[in-house]
Formats: C-alpha cells, sequence, structure tokens
C-alpha cells in the first residue's frame, strides 16, 4: 500500500513516546459581519482535544498526535465547521466564517412528562447499554434532548441542539456529545447515531487512573478501533484478527422482520397456537450462509486513496472478523458460526455503499457506510474510546501475554 509506511510509522510512534506532536491554529468570524467570535467551540472529534475562542476570534491546539481528524467548530445559532485535517510536524492553520443558522423544521413533538420520562430510560439504555460500564453513566443535561417514540414502528428517535454533557465514571471519561441522531430500531434491532463528541479527562487518583486504564484496555483490544489500526499497521495477523468473507442469502421461507413482530403483538396472550406458529417463524435463521475458511489479507479488502493517511476497505458479501485472543461470552442469533469454529469474538461487517472510509487512526470516518453485527454492536456509548486513545504500556492485559 501506497501510504502504508508513513500511515504505520504515525501510528507507532505515538506508542513509543517519540512522536513529534502537531499544532492547529485558527480564526472564527461571523461570515456576515466579518467579525471575530469569542466562546465558540474547537475541538477534534471524537478525541481528546478541544478549546473555545478568544476574544478576538483565535484558537489554538497543543500537543495533538499526529494522525487525521476532524475538526468542529460549533456555537448555539450558527452552523457547525467542521474540516478534514492531517496532524504532522507542520501546524495546522484554518480560517472559519460561521453561517447563523437557519431554522430547522423538525418533527413538533407533542409529549407528556410521563411519556418522556419513559422515552428518556429507553433511550439511556439504548445509548449507554446495559454493561456494569453503562450503569456508571450519567447525563447531566437530559432536557437539551427532543425525544420520539413512534409506538406503530417501535422506532426511537433523539436528536440535541447542543451538547449532551456525560460522565462516564467507569472509564474516566466527561464527554461533550453533540448529537445529531439516534435512532432505535426495535423491529431490526438496528441502533444508529451521528455526532460529534469531544473527551475530557477525569480528575482521579492514581490508583483510580490504573483501573481506568485496565478497563479501557479491556474494551481496545480487540474492538474496531484496534482492528483498523492493525490493518494499517500491518500487524493484524500478529495482533490476533483473522478476516474470512461470508456470503448472505435471504430465508425465503422466514418472513420479514416487520410482520414477525406485527403477528407476534397481535397473539401475545390470545392465541396460543398462532403464537407458536410465529414463533417458529422467529427463531429460522434470517439467511442462507456460507463461510470462505481461507483467510482475507489486507491488501485484498483495503485500497489507497488519493489522500494520504486515508484508506478505503471493500469486499463483496460480508467481512467476517474473528478475535482469537478473547471468548465470546455471549450468544448472537443472527451471527453464523460453524460448530467446528472455536467460541472466539466474532463481529460481521456489513458495507451499506461500495466502501467505507478509513484512518491512520484506526476510525471510520465516512459517516453512515458500515453495520457491525456480534461483538462489536455490544460496545454502546459507555464502551466508546476516543479515537487518539493509544493503549499504555506499563500495562498488558493477561490475555496478552
Amino acid at each position: 500500500m501506497r501510504y502504508i509506511a508513513v500511515a504505520f510509522l504515525l501510528f507507532l510512534l505515538p506508542m513509543l513516546g517519540l512522536a513529534q506532536t502537531g499544532s492547529i491554529t485558527g480564526k472564527v468570524i461571523n461570515a456576515d459581519t466579518k467579525n471575530p467570535l469569542a466562546k465558540v467551540s474547537v475541538f477534534l472529534s471524537n478525541a481528546t482535544y478541544g478549546t473555545t475562542t478568544a476574544e478576538d476570534g483565535t484558537f489554538m491546539l497543543r500537543g495533538v498526535k499526529p494522525g487525521q481528524y476532524e475538526l468542529i467548530i460549533t456555537s448555539v445559532g450558527y452552523e457547525d465547521f467542521s474540516q478534514s485535517v492531517l496532524v504532522g510536524a507542520e501546524p495546522v492553520k484554518i480560517e472559519a466564517a460561521l453561517k447563523a443558522r437557519v431554522l430547522e423544521l423538525r418533527e413538533v413533538v407533542v409529549t407528556t412528562p410521563a411519556d418522556w420520562k419513559r422515552n428518556y430510560q429507553m433511550f439511556l439504555t439504548e445509548f449507554f447499554g446495559t454493561s456494569a460500564y453503562a450503569k456508571q453513566c450519567k447525563i447531566s443535561n437530559p432536557e437539551e434532548l427532543t425525544l420520539i417514540y413512534k409506538k406503530s414502528k417501535k422506532t426511537l428517535e433523539a436528536y440535541s441542539y447542543d451538547f449532551v454533557n456525560i460522565e462516564n465514571k467507569a472509564l474516566g471519561y466527561r464527554i461533550k456529545f453533540l448529537l445529531k441522531s439516534f435512532k432505535s430500531d426495535k423491529i431490526n434491532n438496528i441502533i444508529s447515531w451521528q455526532g460529534r463528541i469531544l473527551y475530557e479527562e477525569l480528575p482521579g487518583s492514581e490508583s483510580q487512573k490504573k483501573k481506568w486504564e485496565i478497563r479501557r484496555q479491556d474494551i481496545y483490544y480487540g474492538s474496531n478501533l484496534h482492528f483498523f489500526r492493525s490493518l494499517v499497521s500491518g500487524t493484524y495477523d500478529k495482533e490476533g484478527f483473522v478476516m474470512r468473507l461470508l456470503y448472505r442469502r435471504p430465508n425465503t421461507e422466514r418472513p420479514p422482520e416487520e410482520v414477525i413482530q406485527r403477528k407476534l403483538d397481535k397473539f401475545q396472550m390470545v392465541n396460543r397456537d398462532s403464537m407458536q406458529y410465529w414463533l417458529r417463524l422467529y427463531n429460522l435463521p434470517k439467511y442462507h450462509e456460507t463461510l470462505y475458511r481461507q483467510p482475507v489479507n489486507p491488501d485484498q479488502v483495503t485500497r489507497n486513496t488519493d489522500q494520504k493517511g486515508l484508506f478505503a476497505i471493500t469486499f463483496p458479501g460480508y467481512l467476517y472478523v474473528v478475535y482469537t485472543k478473547k471468548r465470546e461470552t455471549q450468544d448472537f442469533k443472527d451471527v453464523y458460526r460453524p460448530l467446528d469454529m472455536e467460541n472466539f469474538e466474532t463481529s460481521i461487517i456489513t458495507l451499506y455503499k461500495p466502501y467505507a472510509l478509513f484512518d491512520s487512526n484506526g476510525a471510520v470516518v465516512s459517516s453512515q457506510t458500515t453495520l457491525y453485527e456480534g461483538t462489536w454492536s455490544k460496545n454502546k456509548i459507555a464502551e466508546l474510546l476516543p479515537v487518539d486513545y493509544v493503549p499504555s504500556a506499563s500495562y498488558t492485559p493477561p490475555y496478552l501475554k
């Protein structure tokens, strides 16, 4: 791959503590008046670098680890500004002119306090998950959220105009989350969201920080972030990943999921025979699947792009990713697993477009291009790590020793 050597260096040097960090400077003005804008939030999305503009509209982000990021500039009453930046030894300079936000017509929401509370509890479950880590996450300003539940479609939608402030005491992060959209589809069991995130380290004692690092590493190893970084570095096999191609054909004996759910709702507690009939159909596999046992190499599924530090992943069918250093503890109904295959953590990647773009930090940067099933689908917001996270060399999980 054309840029692998450079990308690998960007990936490896931070781990060795030798990388020359970069900086981003700039100025933010009002697009109409040309006047500087003060106290505007400037941050690298999904990372730990953020600041606000001074009275003259200027800002600086120092000590940024090399890599590609999405720079976000946002303020209430203005359209968000976003730009991809590649941080290296040379300073990055940004000039941003914010336009006044045009009133966005959204669906009118009329709800009672009881309905909002019910929807909020549902949102917390879907947004944070139900893990032990999720129980240590708290939103301090839930009033910023707009929640819409559509009973007929079994969907919950949410969005915010300003930051939703989250404290994750399990991993030691304070999170500012600008939630553009969130949707939980209970019929198809798909959760999707779009947003911009700024991470900040929580203060803590040395013993507390050690616990946080242990938990962060437990999440990191085997994650999709770890996987994409291993593709960039060329160490995916040594890291414990195996890729295979999976092909699926819809099971024509199984009705669409929406039909099954509607019938189950209709016959629940009413007609036992009909209920059993639709439960049998529900338990049928969704697909007829063929897994090709020959492992796939990175050069078969990854491509260069004309932008340094940016890569594409593409493949026919579905990509079946196994992490051989951890065993799966959860049973995923729709994840195919041959009987003679060991119970390692397994994830399936579906592409909604011909390819997905990812950068040297291991982050997928093209929105709404991938769907994860299996192990990677377990991790909700409570288990997210910033894209600039690098495991501490002072601790290694037992299963990697």
